[in-house]
């Protein structure tokens, strides 16, 4: 993976409106037991839920979510798999660590991986745990099998600008000012700011409700560091390196019009146009929080992904 830190660059793109807001929201907002071999030398950027037996398949949650996202989908999986789900440090009550947060993550996972002797495991992400699916498979694609992606991409920010020319120089000044602007939240501040966007995030209330609760309980300033190295790490670069299969799917049912939701298809799969196999599937009911909205749909594609 490479990472653009352009500091002298100081151009910013603005968002555009319309349902592009949809996904600004979603970035500024974007969830057993203990894996024995984890090595606890260095400050654990996540924590890990193992349930089931099979084939590996490691779980990721999006921004300012844990592994409860994710457990009813492993439950359905696990008479066949062995699901690992991933909590990251600073999310929904875990311990924040200090400095980068998402390159330790990868880098830990792929210690994990190698410790526990998970042969070509599947990685299933969602939003921020999509990006970190893609990232593990480009750095390392002899050692990830599947890759399932739910409403997240290999550079996030063209959601911003509606257009996938959008580059981390452009992206720059707007990452570091978010960055600034988290690590002065109080953990209130960021409960309302995350309430603010719900409804993009969600269909029923009490989904949105368990959003939130994750949400109020997260390190804001893990959150501003996450979104600001999803905004200045760009890995549509390094995908065609991804040697698996991968499922990209999306959300479309926050979307106003088939005009937006036409877009958005346009986009996610520039983003994926590099990768040798890849399948791009949207779903026009669910919300960004696809696992919540449509659980059993989620499920049955995942369940199909991981066979084929």
């Amino acid at each position: 993976m490479s990472k653009h830190t352009n500091h002298h660059a100081t151009t910013t793109t603005k968002a555009k409106p319309g349902f592009w807001t949809h996904f600004a929201i979603s970035l500024t907002i974007v969830g057993g037991m203990l894996a024995a071999n984890f090595s606890s030398k260095a400050a654990q950027s996540f924590s890990v839920e193992v349930i089931g037996s099979g084939k590996p398949v490691l779980m990721i949650p999006g921004l300012m979510s844990d592994a409860r996202v994710w457990r009813p989908t492993a439950e359905t999986l696990a008479n066949q798999y062995q699901l690992h789900l991933i909590s990251i440090a600073g999310f929904a009550g875990q311990p924040a660590i200090d400095g980068d947060l998402l390159p330790t993550v990868k880098q830990q996972l792929l210690r994990y991986i190698e410790q526990n002797n998970l042969q070509q495991p599947a990685v299933v992400g969602h939003s921020l745990g999509a990006f970190m699916a893609f990232n593990l498979a480009s750095t390392a694609p002899d050692k990830i099998g599947t890759v399932i992606a739910v409403d997240g991409l290999p550079y996030l920010a063209p959601v911003f600008t509606r257009t996938n020319d959008t580059t981390v120089a452009m992206m720059q000044g707007q990452a570091g000012y978010l960055r600034q602007q988290y690590q002065h939240m109080t953990s209130e501040q960021l409960k309302a700011m995350t309430a603010q966007g719900l409804f993009i995030q969600a269909t029923s209330a009490s989904h949105q409700q368990q959003v939130l609760d994750m949400a109020a309980t997260s390190d804001p300033k893990a959150a501003g560091q996450a979104v600001y190295e999803l905004l200045t790490t760009d890995l549509r670069p390094e995908v065609h390196n991804i040697k698996s299969k991968v499922l990209l799917i999306g959300a479309s049912g926050a979307m106003a019009n088939e005009t937006d939701r036409s877009a958005a298809q346009v986009l996610y799969q520039q983003q994926i146009a590099s990768i040798a196999n890849a399948t791009l599937e949207f779903n026009p009911q669910a919300r960004h929080f696809i696992m919540l909205d449509q659980p059993d749909w989620l499920a049955a594609r995942i369940a199909r992904a991981l066979k084929d």
